[in-house]
């Protein structure tokens, strides 16, 4: 079977123009999440959106917090490119809120930041337990 018999919508699809538009981040307080981060990240929260509280971020993206209260929150992992000259700050707001970042996603280098691929970063909790990550490079990947 040759490759066009086995996949012949592939050339339809836009691959080259698809983004990331928004996703749903679930919290136990959406208020609570959504200000959490966005004062760390030095961004702001928009008004309500139905049951979304949305953090818009300087790409285009949309983090809407959806309060989930029935089920424990499953942690998830989010990670966020910032210019490098914004990290430091990022870095003291974390301090000032008294939230424990660490070097690696496992988080057992407390208080260190990791330099990887030419560029700084660090992950945190937040406050139900999503693993955060702040990073001023992107990863290179093979």
């Amino acid at each position: 079977m040759s490759h066009d018999q086995q996949h012949p919508h592939e050339s339809e699809l836009p691959a080259a123009g698809v983004q990331l538009n928004h996703t749903a981040i679930y919290a136990s307080d959406r208020h609570l999440s959504a200000e959490f981060l966005a004062a760390v990240l030095g961004l702001r929260v928009g008004a309500p959106f139905g049951p979304f509280l949305p953090v818009d971020l300087g790409n285009g993206v949309t983090l809407d917090y959806y309060e989930k209260r029935d089920e424990p929150i499953q942690s998830q992992h989010y990670a966020f490119l910032v210019p490098d000259e914004q990290f430091d700050a990022v870095i003291t707001r974390l301090e000032a809120v008294g939230v424990t970042y660490y070097a690696d996603p496992s988080h057992t280098q407390p208080g260190r930041i990791n330099r990887l691929f030419g560029g700084r970063g660090a992950y945190f909790d937040d406050p139900d337990g999503h693993n955060m990550e702040v990073m001023t490079r992107p990863y290179v990947r093979p």
